[in-house]
């Protein structure tokens, strides 16, 4: 199984003026990322706006990603529903579309009890064997949180092979998986505990120095990681002044780096008072 690791930017879909996804945008999106400290993306992610996209743009825009930057990074997609039937089906889609890894979040909604979480990754797994699963911890959106001690005993599914914490309270290594930031806030953190790396939103914009802090912390040197974390600090909070991915398409449509900061409804494109944030956040890091 392919090792997940580094700065893995969870990449923002763009929006073309008739709402539908911009493959060639994305593409350019993919080649900036890679080439400035990215080690990998995910497409079709809560960044992505996944639950908006339908089955056959997801593995489009997938397979376009990997057209474009396969091989030279790790391309993981989003694959995980409510529905594990759907999952499955997404899962190998993406397999067989050249996605290097899976992104399997909880089930949102249902909320199933431990035995029918257990139930859902194995069933999921089992659709596409070969292909490395990153498991994805977030009540925040999805109510149920997967405890330490459930992750660790979900590491026996033998495709298993990490997952993105995005518990903030519960950041700790997990006996068996790769541990995978699932915050910006936290990725230092997660570094200083052994981690992999991170699913990250703010190396959008902050990719050099998210990996020159990831390479640090790889080559012993926290108190370089630690000080390139400082300097972060007001990026990752006014990329937090409304719901994800509302300000980092803010933010990257001032950058010029997607045409613009268009969204599928129910989001909004940012206010004035929240792209001023964004763009008080991207002067404090030097952006």
């Amino acid at each position: 199984m392919q090792a997940i690791r580094g700065v893995i930017t969870a990449m923002a879909t763009p929006f073309d003026e008739s709402g539908g996804v911009d493959e060639a945008a994305a593409r350019r999106l993919a080649r900036h990322l890679v080439e400035h400290g990215s080690h990998g993306v995910v497409v079709a992610g809560t960044t992505g706006e996944c639950p908006t996209l339908t089955d056959a743009e997801q593995i489009s825009l997938l397979r376009a990603v990997v057209e474009e930057v396969g091989g030279e990074a790790t391309v993981v997609c989003g694959t995980g529903t409510n529905d594990t039937r759907h999952s499955r089906e997404l899962t190998k889609a993406s397999a067989d579309a050249g996605a290097d890894a899976s992104l399997i979040v909880t089930p949102y909604y249902n909320k199933p009890n431990p035995a029918g979480l257990r139930a859902h990754f194995e069933a999921v797994a089992e659709a596409a064997p070969d292909l490395p699963m990153i498991v994805y911890n977030i009540p925040s959106r999805v109510v149920v949180n997967m405890e330490p001690e459930f992750l660790s005993e979900l590491s026996s599914i033998e495709n298993v092979v990490a997952v993105k914490q995005a518990n903030n309270e519960q950041l700790a290594p997990i006996e068996g998986l790769a541990l995978l930031a699932g915050n910006d806030d936290v990725f230092l953190r997660t570094l200083e505990v052994g981690g992999a790396g991170g699913i990250l939103v703010a190396s959008h914009v902050a990719g050099g120095p998210m990996r020159e802090m990831w390479d640090a912390a790889q080559g012993g040197d926290m108190e370089r990681a630690r000080e390139i974390d400082a300097g972060l600090r007001g990026l990752y909070e006014g990329l937090a002044v409304t719901t994800n991915p509302i300000p980092i398409k803010a933010a990257l449509a001032m950058r010029d780096l997607i045409p613009s900061d268009r969204l599928r409804l129910p989001l909004v494109p940012a206010d004035r008072e929240q792209r001023a944030v964004v763009e008080n956040a991207l002067e404090s890091a030097g952006l």
